[in-house]
């Protein structure tokens, strides 16, 4: 009976780990998609559009799957700054064992201008 009960606490904390290890991934995917983003929408013919389309296109390519369904990234110009912004909620694989991780990042660019 030890046994069983060892095995099924090595394996809950090797999902765990596994957890928080793809939410670690989960996170610098976010950050490059809100860069690429904003990155995209600086340009003087972009538009907040074409910002919002590359991050979606980033998290597609590179995290796809259900994670991708609890980001919401939004962008916006003001001041001469493409501002791309992410909401993140990140659900456990083990609630009860570890917890939801919610976090938001933000990432901008200069706008260019005609000269």
């Amino acid at each position: 009976m030890q046994f069983v009960a060892a095995t099924s606490l090595t394996l809950i904390v090797f999902v765990a780990l596994a957890n928080v290890v793809v939410d670690l991934y989960a996170r610098g995917v976010v950050r490059s998609a809100i860069d690429e983003g904003a990155r995209a929408g600086a340009p003087i013919d972009a538009s907040e559009s074409d910002c919002e389309q590359r991050a979606s296109d980033v998290l597609d390519n590179l995290l796809g799957g259900s994670l991708d369904r609890t980001i919401r990234i939004t962008c916006r110009t003001h001041n001469g700054q493409m501002t791309a912004a992410a909401t993140v909620v990140l659900r456990s694989w083990l609630p009860g064992v570890v917890p939801s991780w919610s976090f938001a990042l933000t990432g901008s660019a200069t706008k260019e201008r005609d000269p």
